[in-house]
């Protein structure tokens, strides 16, 4: 019987404001998204198989994720780079009467303004296969230059070179492993890099990539800023020299820079710690031409190392989770100029999740030491989950077809009656006795 003065024997019983944490695990998979709403699995929402009440912290536990991005894409805007010819290889000023060499002069001539574009292969490199791949699309762009002068008006007069040309296959890239950068060679043409191109501030170049869309959802870069920047280059122009030219800036400001990689005796570019282009070089990377004579070779080091690494996290978005507060790069705006206030931003994701490996593989990891996101007072309740996975930069991460898993842990409080137990140990000696002699 009730001791209120209540017509029922169940009267209303007060919030004992004790409750009891419990621990509660979802995994997730990204094959489990409804695929036609959400194509993208980098981006999605998802339900809930139940409803969890009164959320007290939530946390990443655990993931799977399939390491297969490109580190080289048209959304990264890094596989273009341009590049000049400054001064040619003239058959006439040698004294050589040839009539390929005087055509390819007369179409590298009449394009000695032209600003050469070339564009790699999206994907994942190692340095060496970039090295053949530079060397093989410069000189491929330069052919194609070559082949449209001899079927212009002005290369009419040069028809006999125009059925003689092939290919041009003057440039030679290389990569030092020692020094680990990248090393620009061609063996009679002088040539500029030219890191400073509007190309690299603009998305121009990319309509002809089947009218592709960049996400225009990033923030604003100083670095990554273009293919010259994973290639070890700043943005200012890297222009080539001979020996020569080398030894006399030396000499004049006492300096030895690439000293060190010049084989003194016959004023050739070596690698001094093996071969590198073929067996028994010796490290001659770039030889003077036998067919052309009197010509000097030009070559041009990138003053940093690759990277090719590409980027070092992943970050988690989750609607209405987040609890990480993430700096931006630097911006000069109106913004940053009339305030004093930073223009990172306070609770920007979930969870920051290492990449700790490279094409192509998997990697799995746990979040034990990880930040909690937490509720006071508790979340009335979770259903549904809007996820979203990004760059530091804002661009959004591309799994293609791959599939990818991760676990959350929630902290539920069960509300419950203050109560007392009295629990003995189930390991004691005497209990043991006591059932066993049942």
């Amino acid at each position: 019987m009730s001791q209120y003065n209540l017509a029922n024997n169940h009267p209303i019983i007060p919030n004992a404001n004790q409750y009891f944490s419990e621990k509660k695990y979802i995994t997730i998979s990204s094959e489990d998204r409804d695929i036609l709403k959400y194509p993208n699995s980098s981006e999605f929402e998802i339900e809930l198989p139940q409803d969890y009440l009164n959320v007290a912290s939530a946390k990443l536990y655990s993931w799977s994720f399939p390491s297969n991005y490109n580190v080289f894409s048209v959304s990264n805007n890094n596989i273009s780079m341009s590049f000049k010819f400054i001064q040619l290889y003239n058959p006439g000023e040698h004294s050589f009467s040839d009539v390929l060499s005087e055509g390819i002069f007369a179409g590298l001539y009449n394009n000695l303004n032209y600003e050469y574009i070339i564009n790699i292969e999206p994907g994942f490199y190692n340095p060496e296969q970039m090295a053949t791949e530079i060397t093989n699309k410069f000189n491929e762009q330069v052919t194609t230059i070559l082949l449209d002068f001899f079927a212009s008006p002005e290369g009419a007069p040069y028809s006999t070179a125009a059925s003689l040309f092939t290919i041009y296959n003057r440039f030679k890239i290389v990569y030092n492993s020692v020094q680990q950068c990248l090393w620009f060679g061609n063996t009679s043409d002088k040539f500029i890099l030219t890191n400073n191109s509007s190309m690299y501030t603009t998305s121009t170049n990319v309509t002809t990539f089947d009218n592709c869309v960049l996400n225009k959802n990033t923030l604003p870069e100083t670095s990554n800023w273009g293919l010259p920047y994973n290639l070890g280059f700043t943005r200012c122009v890297s222009t080539s020299q001979n020996v020569a030219e080398i030894q006399a800036v030396n000499t004049q400001y006492n300096q030895y820079v690439l000293e060190t990689s010049i084989d003194s005796n016959n004023g050739l570019p070596r690698f001094f710690y093996g071969n590198i282009n073929v067996a028994g070089d010796n490290g001659y990377w770039l030889q003077n031409s036998e067919v052309l004579p009197g010509s000097t070779p030009y070559f041009l080091k990138s003053p940093n190392k690759i990277n090719f690494m590409g980027p070092s996290y992943i970050y988690m978005e989750i609607a209405g989770l987040n609890c990480i507060d993430e700096t931006s790069p630097y911006n000069i705006s109106k913004f940053t100029l009339s305030t004093n206030e930073t223009n990172g931003v306070p609770n920007a994701c979930f969870a920051q999740i290492p990449i700790p490996t490279t094409p192509i593989s998997e990697w799995f990891d746990n979040n034990y030491m990880g930040p909690y996101k937490y509720f006071n007072p508790a979340a009335e309740r979770i259903r549904r989950l809007k996820i979203k996975l990004r760059y530091h930069n804002g661009q959004l991460v591309n799994f293609g077809s791959f599939p990818y898993n991760f676990m959350l842990e929630l902290t539920l409080l069960r509300p419950q009656q203050d109560r007392s137990y009295n629990i003995k140990n189930a390991f004691d000696l005497d209990q043991y006795q006591t059932f066993g002699s049942k």
